[in-house]
């Protein structure tokens, strides 16, 4: 969990508007709150500004910055919450691959691990350059460039460059060796009208436990060019990250070995003893621990947008977009031997992607109307691949392999999506009362083919002619409001390591002509507030998921019929969540936010002959309670944040027969701050303590997938937090 102190008496959260259009501008450098309720919005929205991001842990994700507001759970397995294979982000009850993600407009999928349709957002970007994120947590903005929202949708927006020539920089060194450097040069406005920023980010650290390097390169660059009324903005992105994982865990491995307990490696002796049943220590198992397994990813991705103002009612904004995305999964494996003769393999997930977008938006004013409509399309190339590689000893695996030995598949998949949308915001009133009314219109096909191996090919198409949303806003005061909204959506078929592609060709063809997408349907309703010592909101909502698809078999399991994807019934998800932040005294301020969310399976379903009695179980991964508060201080030098999270119990079972128990999380950012120190401007040292208090726990589940039943907890799908750790960071520009 992020430590997140912020610099200012009135800050934490915002709820800022969606019926604005898709494409909103980042918000003023200057801006006072890091995270400010916003007024006159027809739906649950909330920006964090980037005040707020920068008190977190240089390196953070902007996901673990968001996991304060309401509504939000989000896991990792490292203090930074950037691991991938653990990080976990969930809003109201829905997973992160049921939500949608956007950095500038371009998205960035689902930003799933398996690498299918976009990337990471600590790959795509580095933390130092966001300026602003915002989060709808029910549903988004009828042209957010997703169709994998199910649930809500986060907005990345990156910082402008500067209209001052500058070099920014900071050096960050911490627990586990860890030392990050930053380092961007800003232009400045320049006579023709131009400014731009050049960026740097190299990361190096070590695992927390066990053995291995958790290492990253970015390079960033955005420009901004004036063209009379009209403007183009551009940007260029390149990462290379490198990560050793950390072993998932069961109940039982923990209580046997221990949280703390990992792979083997240096120790490849050992490895290999183990991959021919010979065990040592409290071992019992030849997946009690591998050598080792890493994840590698390079990704570039290139934007640009041309904002055309026609007079001062009319502006069409158009974005294009390229990513290119290199990866490799590995995992030192002891189920098939290298043909050298040791008994242990290099298994590979193997990911490639071009992806190539557009974005258009159209927004007219006329009276008391501010329409809004346009279209995404995208062609999206993804090729998976499982090959086998021979080990060779002890090594790290920390560079892309080439020439297997054999392949186990490899699929081709082209991915087209067209969308269309329009919408109405009406102000009435005097502009006490705002309506919004629009649709979206997604369409979805992917066609798989077959390389290598017995996985499915064929031909899937996800698409929903008339998808609706409706808001509204009611002013009371000037200081309070009534906000309403309704909302559809649909999530699109993906292609991938798992899915319906990941069947054989037998499975899929009994289960393509059957099969829906997934759909959701969301009401939130609530109430905004302010004083002038008291800012805060509260909403209910309801929301229900139909046609869950999910892998299960078809026939008694003698008969041999192969597992296919099915739809299994409905979900349904309630709940409240409210945040109110007050300022205190001079100099302080107390946030807090409150959810409660019960998520529930509304249907039993078959697998096989066996009826799976689920209905009204838990959500797997959905606690029902989250609160989270935070005590602030901040004078012109002096700044602190000690803040704390309490999640609930959760289930990592469908059955809800094995769950990990609640938990408690603390951080603490301090530091000192001064404008202009020996030349220096903006200096500042602040320290960060992320779990503070070193509480032992599970962070991430179902890093293996969910079980529907785990009585000895042998599930092997945890993965435990982080225990305290320490961070020193010195910035400033020149």
């Amino acid at each position: 969990m992020a430590p997140k102190l912020r610099r200012s008496p009135l800050y934490l959260i915002l709820l800022q508007a969606f019926a604005a259009p898709a494409f909103a501008e980042e918000a003023p450098a200057d801006v006072v709150n890091v995270v400010i309720f916003g007024q006159g919005n027809t739906r649950q929205v909330q920006d964090v500004s980037k005040k707020d991001l920068a008190l977190a842990l240089p390196g953070s994700s902007p996901l673990k910055v968001l996991e304060k507001l309401p509504g939000v759970s989000f896991q990792s397995a490292d203090p930074f919450g950037a691991y991938e294979w653990s990080t976990r982000f969930s809003a109201r009850g829905f997973n992160q691959s049921q939500m949608g993600f956007t950095l500038d407009n371009v998205p960035l999928g689902d930003m799933s691990y398996g690498n299918n349709n976009g990337l990471h957002i600590s790959r795509a970007i580095s933390s130092e350059n966001i300026g602003r994120v915002t989060l709808s947590q029910g549903a988004g903005a009828v042209g957010t460039a997703s169709t994998s929202n199910l649930g809500g949708t986060v907005q990345f927006f990156s910082s402008v460059p500067t209209d001052e020539f500058g070099i920014t920089g900071s050096q960050t060194i911490g627990s586990d060796k860890t030392y990050r450097t930053f380092a961007r040069v800003d232009t400045g406005l320049l006579s023709s009208g131009t400014k731009a920023y050049l960026s740097v980010t190299r990361q190096r650290a070590e695992k927390w436990k066990g053995a291995g390097a958790q290492d990253q390169d970015i390079f960033n660059s955005k420009l901004v060019q004036k063209l009379g009324n009209s403007k183009l903005t551009a940007f260029f992105n390149y990462s290379d990250r490198k990560e050793v994982d950390y072993q998932d865990l069961s109940i039982e491995m923990a209580n046997r070995l221990g949280y703390d307990w990992d792979n083997y490696a240096p120790d490849w002796q050992r490895a290999v003893n183990a991959a021919k049943g010979v065990y040592t220590g409290k071992v019992n198992s030849l997946d009690d621990a591998y050598y080792q397994g890493s994840g590698l990813r390079k990704d570039s991705l290139l934007g640009a947008t041309l904002d055309n103002r026609f007079g001062d009612d009319v502006y069409l904004k158009t974005t294009a977009y390229h990513h290119s995305n290199e990866g490799q999964g590995h995992w030192y494996t002891p189920y098939t031997p290298s043909t050298n003769g040791l008994p242990i393999s290099i298994r590979t997930t193997e990911y490639s992607i071009s992806r190539n977008g557009v974005i258009a938006d159209l927004t007219a004013e006329l009276d008391q109307h501010t329409f809004n409509g346009g279209f995404w399309a995208e062609s999206s190339l993804h090729t998976l691949t499982r090959n086998f590689y021979n080990a060779t000893g002890g090594q790290d695996t920390n560079e892309f392999l080439s020439n297997p030995t054999s392949t186990g598949f490899k699929q081709n998949f082209t991915t087209t999506t067209t969308q269309f949308y329009a919408q109405d915001t009406i102000s009435l009133m005097a502009d006490k009362l705002k309506l919004n009314v629009g649709f979206k219109s997604p369409n979805v096909k992917i066609n798989a083919v077959n390389v290598v191996g017995t996985r499915a090919a064929g031909d899937l198409t996800a698409s929903k002619n008339f998808l609706p949303q409706l808001g509204l806003n009611y002013a009371l005061t000037k200081s309070d409001e009534l906000f309403l909204s309704l909302s559809e959506n649909m999530r699109a078929y993906q292609p991938g390591v798992s899915g319906p592609f990941s069947q054989t060709q037998t499975a899929f063809n009994l289960s393509a002509s059957t099969i829906k997408p997934e759909t959701s349907k969301t009401i939130d309703a609530g109430y905004r507030f302010k004083t002038d010592s008291l800012v805060g909101s509260i909403a209910a909502y309801f929301t229900r998921f139909d046609d869950r698809l999910m892998a299960v078999a078809t026939c008694a399991g003698i008969v041999g019929c192969p597992s296919t994807f099915v739809n299994v019934g409905k979900v349904e998800a309630k709940g409240i969540e409210a945040a109110a932040m007050w300022t205190l005294a001079k100099d302080w301020s107390l946030f807090n936010s409150l959810t409660y969310n019960d998520a529930q399976y509304k249907s039993n379903y078959m697998d096989g002959k066996t009826l799976v009695d689920i209905a009204g179980k838990q959500v797997v991964d959905s606690p029902k309670l989250m609160f989270k508060t935070e005590l602030s201080y901040e004078t012109p030098q002096w700044f602190s944040r000690v803040g704390g999270k309490y999640t609930d119990k959760r289930f990592y079972t469908y059955s809800n027969d094995a769950s990990v128990p609640a938990y408690w999380v603390m951080n603490l950012s301090t530091g000192y701050k001064q404008k202009n120190l020996g030349g220096i401007k903006d200096f500042s040292i602040q320290l960060n303590v992320e779990n503070l208090l070193n509480k032992q726990y599970f962070s991430t589940i179902g890093s293996n997938g969910f079980q529907t039943f785990d009585p000895t907890g042998t599930a092997q799908t945890l993965l435990s937090g982080a225990p305290r750790q320490l961070f020193v960071t010195v910035s400033g520009k020149f």
